[in-house]
């Protein structure tokens, strides 16, 4: 007996010795690095450089910066009829300077693109696209490419996100502009094709209607390129495929992702992932009317915002993930895909919360945040190396 006891204790340390020893593997862990404080609710990002980028402040100025010296420009020369904020009176209101973007051609005709809620004395307000040339300090040969009339006193869901296509195109999204579900005209005003509001719109770098958008009727406003928009601000070019994914902002829950196809019907109000904010209110059936479905949508609420796709280095656990901003929980998600189908989600920083309004990669392969705080940072999220036992 006692030899077998012997040999069974040999055995089992032969086979404890036999197996590979744990190595340690590096795992780069995100990290917050601030960059840029003192900004008014910075709204969107466009980098000139790796070193320099023109800022959107929601609150504020469009600002030229140095990621090195920290040196803040004011851009002069921004259209006269950008509305007051009236954040004082209602905190509510979403009016501002929303997305900015440089010419893909930039380095040969220096357009810079930029949305913001522009006002109309006696009518109100509403969101308009002005592209114009950046000289310096300052912008000149204003051009307006869209504007979304009619001009109304509500103060909600401008819209303002935009990107250039694959094709060269401008891709814009619009709000439609209510915060009651009960003020919707007979027809809602985001399945009116006679409507600008409520909308995702392709044009030309010019502001002409391409010849290839789909065709939506004879009524239709031309540029239209999807309808059935709630409050989409989110807006990105996948680079491994070049299709066009969007966020989109629900009432009580119903925030979404969704690939933007040409001539889709994303549904609202008739249909939603969440709920209506007004109980009382039973929208009408669209005769003939199909509607998309969101690739991925919340259970709670997000509020998601500027979303762009990592295509970087510093993170290649993270390799053409979907970065996903949110306002309302202060949350970054990282989504994982395989073709069109979302496999998995992970929430980042759930211990340092903050409003997200944008995320951006820089030129370089880096990837930065803007928070919309009244003072607003650029962060870039930089890899903090661990040690993992495999």
């Amino acid at each position: 007996m006692k030899n077998l006891i012997c040999l069974g204790v040999l055995t089992l340390g032969l086979c404890i010795s036999c197996q590979p020893k744990k190595q340690d593997v590096s795992v780069a862990q995100p990290h917050k690095k601030v960059m840029l404080d003192g900004l008014n609710h910075p709204w969107s990002i466009a980098f000139l450089s790796a070193d320099e980028a023109l800022i959107s402040e929601k609150d504020g100025h469009l600002l030229k910066v140095n990621l090195k010296t920290k040196e803040k420009q004011i851009l002069k020369g921004f259209p006269e009829d950008l509305t007051d904020s009236i954040r004082v009176v209602n905190l509510g209101d979403n009016s501002g300077i929303f997305e900015i973007l440089i010419d893909p051609d930039f380095g040969t005709v220096p357009w810079v693109y930029f949305s913001y809620t522009a006002k109309k004395p006696g009518y109100g307000t509403t969101t308009k696209v002005v592209r114009a040339k950046l000289q310096n300090d300052s912008l000149y040969g204003h051009q307006t490419l869209l504007e979304a009339e009619p001009y109304t006193q509500e103060y909600f869901h401008y819209g303002g996100g935009m990107v250039f296509g694959p094709d060269g195109k401008l891709y814009v999204t619009i709000g439609e502009r209510l915060f009651w579900e009960r003020d919707e005209p007979e027809l809602p005003i985001a399945q009116d094709l006679t409507d600008k509001r409520g909308k995702i719109y392709r044009i030309n770098q010019d502001g002409s209607i391409p010849e290839d958008n789909p065709n939506l009727g004879p009524d239709a406003i031309p540029g239209i390129y999807a309808l059935g928009i709630r409050a989409a601000q989110g807006i990105t070019v996948q680079p491994e495929s070049d299709k066009i994914w969007f966020s989109e902002h629900g009432t009580i829950q119903g925030d979404e992702i969704n690939i933007l196809r040409a001539g889709a019907n994303y549904g609202w109000p008739n249909v939603t992932s969440g709920k209506l904010r007004s109980t009382d209110y039973t929208p009408p059936e669209i005769e003939g009317a199909t509607f998309t479905p969101p690739i991925w949508f919340w259970h709670h609420t997000v509020a998601p915002t500027g979303l762009t796709f990592y295509t970087g280095d510093e993170f290649p656990q993270w390799k053409n993930n979907l970065i996903v901003p949110g306002l309302s929980r202060g949350s970054l998600w990282r989504f994982q895909l395989e073709n069109e189908t979302i496999k998995s989600a992970e929430e980042l920083f759930i211990d340092d919360r903050v409003r997200i309004r944008k995320a951006r990669q820089s030129p370089d392969g880096k990837l930065y945040i803007l928070t919309d705080e009244d003072d607003g940072k650029l962060i870039q999220i930089t890899p903090l190396n661990s040690k993992l036992k495999l």
